[in-house]
């Protein structure tokens, strides 16, 4: 049988919205949207935050995480790699409680939008597939692609990424030579041993991809963020209820 745990990050010191993984939103913390979704998710065994704060440890209780150990401030700065993150919450259930997780599933609380639909694909597309990792994302809209992306050099001449030339760049966005796809943090689903390799990583030696819709693109770090999020996630509220009452 799988052992497939959930793990949550979520550090106490946000600088740009104080106290971000528990301020309320649409009525209830932050963190709590996803701790929600992780346990509505089949397939998922536990949820686990990793956190450096007691306040946030309460919380997730409350909203039926498991919250087993505090992070060390160590791996609890602002620029601290998600990857240590993880290695210190695996570690901590093999070393304590004997429980070696098959997969992780990295789930970031700032993203509110996601539905427990989303974890249970990838999850159904990383078994199906066979790889060390699967990644939602949603396809790039044609300008934020490298192939109309526009950069200017030291001698201020402006050309597309990698240096093409304006005047001789693809016109029409089916002319581009392959999909770009952006990441938005709804579901990672990686192998542990992915996370012991050379370079540490979340994603092994083969990444599927799980295209999801664009307008789940939500990753709050600025007071701008947070009130556009909020109007998405109401919209899509919205919509879901007006779906049901059809």
């Amino acid at each position: 049988m799988t052992r497939v745990v959930a793990i949550i990050p979520a550090r106490g010191g946000s600088q740009s919205i104080p106290d971000k993984n528990i301020r309320e939103f649409a009525g209830k913390p932050l963190i709590a949207w996803t701790i929600e979704k992780a346990r509505e998710a089949k397939g998922i065994d536990r949820v686990i935050v990793s956190t450096d704060s007691e306040r946030i440890a309460t919380v997730a209780n409350n909203y039926g995480a498991e919250t087993p150990f505090l992070r060390p401030a160590s791996i609890s700065a602002a620029d601290s790699a998600i990857e240590p993150v993880l290695i210190h919450a695996h570690e901590w259930l093999v070393v304590s409680e004997g429980y070696e997780a098959d997969l992780i599933v990295l789930l970031f609380p700032t993203n509110p939008l996601r539905e427990t639909r989303h974890i249970e694909d990838s999850l159904r597309h990383f078994h199906e597939s066979g790889a060390d990792s699967v990644i939602t994302v949603n396809e790039s809209p044609a300008h934020y692609t490298p192939y109309w992306t526009l950069v200017r050099n030291a001698n201020g001449v402006v050309s597309y990424y990698g240096g093409k030339d304006i005047r001789t760049g693809y016109t029409r966005r089916q002319d581009f030579p392959e999909r770009c796809f952006a990441k938005n943090d709804l579901v990672f689903v990686l192998r542990p041993r992915n996370l012991f390799g050379t370079p540490p990583s979340l994603y092994g030696e083969r990444t599927e991809l799980l295209v999801t819709d664009r307008i789940y693109d939500g990753d709050i770090n600025t007071r701008e963020d947070w009130d556009l999020t909020l109007l998405i996630f109401r919209y899509l509220t919205s919509a879901r209820n007006a779906s049901s009452r059809k």
